[in-house]
């Protein structure tokens, strides 16, 4: 028999192929035809079973790392943060609608908000610095800005990355109230989950280092698992950096647990507390010995 494939051919057909012709049959099918006849893997219903739930498992982790592989992605910076805080041109404007309501909480929250921005510029300052650094690297020794890849700090981030030039990485999460990926998120890096365990363990799968900056119970919940994964050396150490020692002091007093035996002095020397996004890069570059 005459060989008509390469070795580099399939030998079995693509799954894409047999899913497209699934597909296109389905509008053409007998409606008295039984579920059981579909494809196992194009049957939205059966893959929605509690019982598929450790293969839905599965393509959660299994699909952003490939996608993360393919573009060489071996190496991130995640930031945490508020998905609240806007940029300061967007709080200026809201300021001014609010003074012009009249409406004295309106004013207030607004303020307020003007207030936040300049948390957003530093966490998009910040990522610039990592994404001109790593610019200048070989390819697999450069850091990407990976985060949650909505709003407020995340977008923040993933704009500083996407300014310099730098390929960057959002892992969005369904909820309730739809959040889609922010708009500077590399095309192709742009990951939804379900499931927050497996997002959460995307996050640290490739991390170097992570910046936290203030947030509410999602950014806590993110930075509190790290540090129990530190410290109970499931992962190696890594940076832990808490952006703005005002906030992050006032919200937590860790020496109170030193003093009541809940965690060791040594623990504290887990994270670091930093004020500005030049002394965050500091500590990464110092961590790793990093040359510019």
């Amino acid at each position: 028999m005459d060989a008509t494939l390469s070795l580099h051919d399939r030998s079995l057909a693509e799954s894409l192929v047999d899913l497209e012709a699934s597909t296109q049959a389905a509008e053409q099918i007998d409606l008295t035809q039984p579920d059981s006849y579909r494809l196992a893997f194009a049957d939205p219903e059966f893959m929605a079973r509690r019982e598929t739930r450790g293969i839905r498992f599965q393509l959660e982790m299994l699909k952003p790392d490939i996608g993360q592989a393919e573009f060489g992605i071996d190496h991130t910076v995640v930031v945490y943060g508020s998905a609240r805080f806007v940029a300061p041109d967007v709080a200026a404007q809201r300021l001014l609608e609010a003074k012009s309501s009249g409406d004295a909480q309106r004013i207030k929250a607004a303020e307020q908000g003007v207030r936040n921005a300049r948390r957003y510029d530093q966490a998009r300052e910040f990522a610039r610095l990592v994404a001109e650094h790593s610019l200048r690297q070989p390819k697999d020794q450069r850091i990407y800005i990976c985060t949650g890849g909505g709003p407020g700090i995340m977008e923040a981030a993933n704009r500083g990355a996407y300014e310099a030039g730098a390929p960057n990485v959002g892992l969005n999460i369904l909820l309730p109230h739809e959040q889609s990926g922010n708009r500077y998120i590399t095309p192709g890096l742009s990951f939804k989950f379900h499931y927050f365990a497996l997002r959460k363990m995307h996050f640290m799968m490739r991390a170097k280092a992570l910046l936290a900056f203030p947030g509410g119970f999602g950014t806590m919940d993110e930075l509190f698992e790290v540090l129990t994964l530190v410290q109970t050396t499931k992962v190696k150490p890594v940076p832990i950096i808490l952006f703005d020692s005002a906030f992050w002091k006032k919200l937590y007093n860790f020496d109170m647990l030193v003093e009541e035996g809940m965690i060791s002095a040594k623990d504290l020397e887990l994270f670091h507390y930093v004020d500005d996004p030049a002394s965050a890069w500091s500590i990464i570059k110092k961590f790793y010995n990093l040359q510019d």
